[in-house]
């Protein structure tokens, strides 16, 4: 009998529930709707909440270039520098993309959580669950000792769900936005100790797997 893919690849088992949502990691048959999703709008025209301005390509070009991307993140996961993208879905409908990353992990154990929302599904309280829900997975069933993430100041948005869910400021940085266009860079700090939990129970399956996969511990449970 061949193995199932989610016994070559044990990230494609992880499954995260909270409430209407639910987070799996993206696979190839959700980019065409993900895809979609971005081409109706994460964000108006004349911002960009993005270090990198993805957002800003042409919308001919636009697939292709994301659709490289989630395949560049997946090549080059190893023990070392990996990348866990899960798509969100709310009863079952794709509102957007919540995801951490992390290089040396097993000396650092930190990495930093990256999200977007589709633009209609923004203001919902969806992004702050979805966080929550990640963070459940870094810190409870992955071994994060910290968790950091950024935001622009002119993104008062993201920088609500980060201080609703627990982070702290950790430093500002400027930096290029865009094409002559600098901007003030905000990071952040979560700690298990400062985690805002949500009111409602997060419910994880595949962890263990995915420890072994990523050589965290071999022995987990979860």
């Amino acid at each position: 009998m061949n193995p199932a893919l989610t016994d070559l690849w044990p990230i494609f088992g992880l499954r995260v529930r909270l409430g209407d949502l639910e987070l799996r990691p993206v696979r190839d048959d959700d980019l065409p709707d993900l895809v979609a999703l971005v081409l109706d709008g994460i964000h108006d025209k004349d911002r960009m909440p993005f270090s990198m301005p993805w957002t800003d390509a042409p919308p001919d070009e636009l697939p292709a270039n994301y659709l490289r991307h989630y395949w560049e993140v997946r090549g080059r996961t190893t023990p070392g520098r990996w990348s866990i993208d899960l798509v969100v879905r709310r009863d079952g409908e794709v509102v957007g993309v919540q995801g951490v990353s992390t290089q040396d992990f097993l000396v650092t154990r930190t990495g930093e959580t990256g999200s977007w929302l589709g633009q209609r599904f923004q203001g919902q309280g969806i992004g702050t669950r979805m966080r929550q829900a990640m963070c459940v997975l870094a810190f409870d069933h992955l071994g994060f000792e910290e968790v950091t993430s950024a935001a622009f100041l002119d993104n008062p948005a993201s920088l609500a769900v980060s201080r609703k869910v627990g982070y702290v400021p950790n430093g500002d940085v400027r930096m290029k936005r865009r094409p002559e266009e600098c901007a003030v860079n905000r990071g952040l700090l979560l700690t298990p100790e400062a985690f805002r939990r949500p009111d409602a129970p997060v419910e994880v399956e595949g962890a263990a797997a995915v420890r072994r996969f990523l050589g965290i511990d071999a022995g987990a449970d979860g």
